[in-house]
């Protein structure tokens, strides 16, 4: 009984939570209405941008390069 009891409690927790979270979403639904923009645009979720092998290639190099240059300063200074 006891670990129905917690559900519960966990329930109302949660319903309390997302009550809270309706409310905070009708305001900004208002204040995007009151601005003259659409409500209704969704967020879409952003494709994962890839890069081709010779662009990952070159960036590779650049690296390289960039701290070959690096440890030669380093070493002069040394």
């Amino acid at each position: 009984m006891n670990l129905l009891a917690a559900l519960k409690r966990e329930e109302r927790k949660l319903e309390k939570q997302l009550h809270k979270l309706q409310g905070q979403l009708d305001g900004v639904r208002a204040a995007a209405t009151a601005l003259g923009r659409s409500t209704s645009i969704k967020v879409t979720r952003t494709t994962k941008r890839v890069l081709s092998a010779a662009a990952r290639a070159k960036i590779g190099r650049a690296a390289k390069k960039r701290w070959a240059k690096f440890r030669a300063q380093a070493k002069k200074v040394a």
